[in-house]
């Protein structure tokens, strides 16, 4: 049954909403979800969970950053708003979407910040994005069409440009802003503020960090993803970024340039360098989460200062999970937990009670219902998620759902991730990478196997459950009307030839502060 403190809250003004939205931050760098590792502190995002609701399994359904973002505009999985992937998708603007409908209510509506679906965005008062992936320090943007320039770090002028579109809005109208964070995707640049913000620590190793694929197939042995292989110069900042102004470049050199002369003369080979470029993607990752989490504070601090916060719904999520090490990667796009996972915290002062934590199964599929019955907004029959409101509320229907359908596209492309799709229940996962040249199944007991290790298809102690599997997977594949085979407009060219790793223990520095990595 819902709580005292939703009663009467269906008689208040509809909320204003602030959708903050990171860019590939992992749940394991969130304080308030627990990691082992104690990775970082938090403080801002975690007073969210503190003062709302906590998610623990809200699951992506195809894990790449346009993707997410095109499910979490319209409801839709991507086979039906039709951006499959980051390397040939472009985002149909016409379509039925949460701005549109929200601002068709009454809703001052406003994104600043990463955008990422190559078309112009529609349903908006106000725009202010970055062009594609946009870049941490002096970020060109595009205001309303027009472009801009702006000086200093892109996750502080978000913040700023937010609060200041928050500050001259209409007061007698309800409010819907995206602030929509880059950080911390790759390449991974904290404020020059947070440089040497952990001390030199050497993080714990992730038991898998040294994983060798045995137990799975091909797929997962041919990725091109690894902390070994696949990091380059830049992404390690034996080079730095060629965007910095010279004030800049003077500070960010003095932290790095002696940590990399030290790391040059240790000649490090075999794990301890692995061991080496896992510390400085940890540090560098995190810095990026320190400045997320500061933006958060801030935004949180003018809700309670205006008086607004009372009745603004506040909520925090991530594009999609990320690897932190764990398997030996980073990045996301598999249908495994630490890519298919992503944090969820909402805060609903007088809905939602303070400090709750719901395990069922939710989705960014969810989030355009959820905000439109919070709005109270007719959510459109051809979305395709669940309003959240009754979870939020503390009730569960008794018909929520018990299974997830997940499918993943972009292949050939940026780390060579294959082509797969399944099903996600409580406890099982069933995964079929589908193409030719892979062509199997994998089965997963996450109560048994929580790091997913290793597959027991075929195993006849899992028969039972692997048929039951199948046929819910046929059901969602059914209902969900999803194509096949896959839609031409999915297919990608194959990849030209990659020239020939740099050994980061001799940078070329010449020639890599020209490059620039994958922006997957």
């Amino acid at each position: 049954m819902a709580g005292p403190w939703a009663r009467g809250a269906e008689a208040r003004r509809p909320p204003n909403i602030l959708f903050i939205f990171a860019d590939d931050h992992a749940y394991q760098a969130i304080s308030a979800y627990g990691d082992p590792r104690r990775l970082v502190e938090t403080p801002n995002i975690d007073r969210l969970a503190r003062e709302g609701m906590r998610f623990d399994r809200c699951l992506v359904p195809n894990s790449i950053c346009g993707p997410s973002r095109a499910t979490v505009l319209t409801g839709k999985y991507s086979h039906a708003n039709r951006f499959y992937n980051n390397t040939n998708s472009r985002f149909d603007g016409s379509q039925t979407t949460l701005p549109k409908l929200l601002r068709a209510a009454g809703y001052q509506t406003a994104i600043v910040g990463k955008w990422h679906l190559v078309t112009d965005p529609t349903g908006f008062d106000y725009w202010e994005i970055l062009p594609g992936q946009g870049v941490y320090y002096n970020p060109p943007m595009i205001r309303n069409g027009q472009p801009v320039k702006h000086q200093g770090y892109v996750t502080d002028i978000i913040t700023e440009l937010s609060l200041a579109w928050l500050r001259q809005r209409d007061p007698n109208k309800p409010f819907f802003l995206m602030c929509h964070h880059k950080a911390p995707h790759r390449i991974w640049e904290p404020a020059l503020r947070h440089l040497g913000h952990d001390g030199d620590r050497q993080y714990p190793l992730p038991e898998t960090l040294f994983d060798d694929y045995s137990g799975r197939g091909k797929a997962e042995r041919q990725q091109d993803m690894t902390i070994a292989r696949t990091m380059n110069e830049i992404d390690l900042k034996l080079v730095p970024p060629r965007q910095l102004t010279p004030e800049q470049l003077k500070v960010w050199n003095a932290y790095y340039e002696p940590r990399n002369e030290a790391f040059r003369k240790a000649n490090l080979q075999g794990r301890d360098l692995v061991c080496w470029k896992y510390n400085r993607y940890l540090h560098d990752y995190l810095g990026c989460i320190k400045a997320v989490d500061e933006s958060v504070g801030r935004l949180l601090r003018f809700l309670d200062e205006s008086g607004l916060a009372a009745n603004t719904l506040v909520l925090y999520s991530s594009d999609q999970g990320f690897y932190l090490g764990e398997h030996g990667w980073f990045d996301k796009r598999w249908i495994f937990e630490e890519s298919l996972r992503t944090p969820l915290l909402i805060r609903w002062p007088g809905v939602t009670a303070p400090g709750s934590v719901n395990r069922d199964l939710v989705s960014n599929l969810d989030f355009a219902e959820t905000l439109l019955e919070a709005a109270g907004v007719a959510v459109p029959g051809e979305m395709q998620g669940r309003s959240l409101v009754p979870l939020l509320k503390g009730h569960t229907p008794a018909d929520w759902r018990k299974s997830f359908y997940y499918h993943y596209y972009e292949y050939p492309g940026p780390h060579d991730v294959a082509r797969h799709y399944g099903v996600v229940t409580a406890r099982y996962k069933l995964v079929y990478f589908y193409e030719p040249q892979f062509d199997y199944w994998e089965l997963f007991d996450l109560e048994k196997d929580p790091r997913e290790l290793t597959s027991v298809y075929g195993r006849p102690e899992y028969a039972e459950v692997q048929k039951e599997l199948h046929a819910e997977l046929a059901r969602l594949r059914r209902e969900l009307k999803v194509p096949d085979p896959d839609p031409p407009e999915t297919a990608i060219r194959p990849a030209k030839a990659k020239p020939p790793k740099s050994k980061p223990a001799k940078p070329a520095k010449a020639k890599a502060a020209q490059a620039r990595p994958t922006q997957s």
